[in-house]
C-alpha cells in the first residue's frame, strides 16, 4: 500500500532571529491530503512562524519545505493554499461581501464563489452588512471565507478561536469539521487544546520551536485507564494487583487508578467484591491531550495552553 499523499513536508526546518531568538528549532512534521491537522503549542512555541516560513512570508534559515509539491511562496502552490494567519483585517465600512470582492479583484479573482464561501462560513445573510457590525465570531468566519475564495487545496488556519466566546468557538470548530471534510486538507494551528482534540485527525506537538510528538489523536491519547473507589482500600490495592499486577494500579486521589481498558471494568469490579471489598464506584478515564502535552513539556498551563 502506497504512502498517504503529503501537501505539506517539513525537514529539520529552521529559523532563528537575530543572532539568539531560535522560534522554529529542526522541525519536521508532515500533512496529509485530506485530513485536518491539528498544529499545537503554547503562545511562543514557533507556530505561527512555521506557517509564515510554509506561505513564504518568511525564510527559513536552514533546512527545507515543500507544500503541495512546491518550495513555500512558489505561484502554482500559492494558488491553491488559502490561509488566515493572525487576525484577518477588513475595511471597517464596507460590507462582508464588498470586502470580499475587493480581496477577489486584488488576487484576480472572479466574484462567482463570493456568495458561496458566505453560505459556506453561515455569513450569507449577513454578507450586507458593514464589517464593523459583526461580532468577532462573525470577523473570524470572514476571514474563513476570505481563505477560501481559491476553492483552495490546502487551508492553513492561525489560531481561529482566538477572542471568541464559547458560542463562537463551537460554531469555528463545526465549521472546521465541515471544511476538513473530502479532499481539503486543513492545517490548524492552536494553543487551545480541546479545539485541536475535537476536530483534528492528526496532532503535532510544538514546544521552544521543536516538534516532540506527532500521531493520530487516538494514537497520542494511547490506552485508558479505569478509577475504583472501594473500601478498604488497603484491601482494593492488594486484590487488584494480584488480578492485574502491581505495575499496573496505583493510589491516587483516595481511590485507585488502574492500567486497563474500559472493557475490563466490569471484570475488576466482579473481582473486587468477590475478595470482599465495597466497589462504590468505577470509572474510566481518558487521558486528553491536554495530559499529554504536560507529559511532554512540563509546562504548567491550564486546558487553554496560553
Amino acid at each position: 500500500m502506497n504512502a498517504p499523499e503529503h501537501v505539506i513536508e517539513t525537514r529539520d526546518l529552521t529559523k532563528v532571529f537575530g543572532r539568539h531568538v531560535r522560534a522554529v528549532d529542526h522541525l519536521s512534521l508532515s500533512v496529509r491530503k485530506g485530513e485536518v491537522y491539528g498544529f499545537l503549542g503554547p503562545n511562543g512555541a514557533g507556530k505561527t512562524t512555521t506557517l509564515r516560513v510554509l506561505l513564504g512570508l518568511v525564510h527559513p534559515t536552514a533546512g527545507s519545505a515543500v507544500v503541495l509539491g512546491r518550495p513555500p511562496g512558489h505561484p502554482d502552490g500559492l494558488a491553491r493554499v488559502g490561509a488566515m494567519v493572525e487576525e484577518a483585517s477588513f475595511y471597517p465600512y464596507l460590507s462582508g461581501r464588498d470586502n470580499l470582492r475587493l480581496i477577489a479583484r486584488l488576487t484576480g479573482r472572479s466574484d462567482d464563489r463570493i456568495d458561496a464561501v458566505l453560505d459556506e462560513v453561515d455569513l450569507l445573510q449577513r454578507g450586507g452588512h458593514r464589517f464593523k457590525t459583526y461580532s468577532q465570531g462573525m470577523r473570524q468566519r470572514l476571514g474563513v471565507a476570505a481563505a477560501l475564495l481559491k476553492d483552495p487545496e490546502l487551508l492553513i488556519l492561525d489560531e481561529p478561536t482566538n477572542g471568541l466566546d464559547p458560542a463562537g468557538m463551537a460554531e469555528m470548530r463545526s465549521l472546521i469539521r465541515r471544511l476538513g471534510s473530502g479532499e481539503r486538507s486543513v492545517l490548524l494551528s492552536s494553543h487551545m487544546l480541546g479545539d485541536v482534540q475535537q476536530v483534528s485527525d492528526r496532532v503535532g506537538v510544538i514546544s521552544h520551536g521543536t516538534l516532540i510528538t506527532e500521531g493520530a489523536v487516538e494514537e497520542l491519547r494511547g490506552k485508558g485507564s479505569i478509577a475504583v473507589r472501594a473500601e478498604p482500600l488497603a484491601l482494593a490495592l492488594r486484590s487488584a494487583e494480584q488480578l492485574l499486577g502491581a505495575g499496573r494500579v496505583e493510589v491516587m486521589d483516595g481511590g485507585l487508578r488502574i492500567d486497563a481498558d474500559a472493557a475490563d471494568a466490569p471484570r475488576i469490579n466482579r473481582e473486587l467484591v468477590l475478595a470482599g471489598v465495597a466497589v462504590s464506584e468505577v470509572r474510566p478515564i481518558e487521558r486528553t491531550l491536554e495530559d499529554i502535552f504536560l507529559e511532554l513539556t512540563g509546562e504548567e498551563e491550564s486546558g487553554h495552553v496560553a
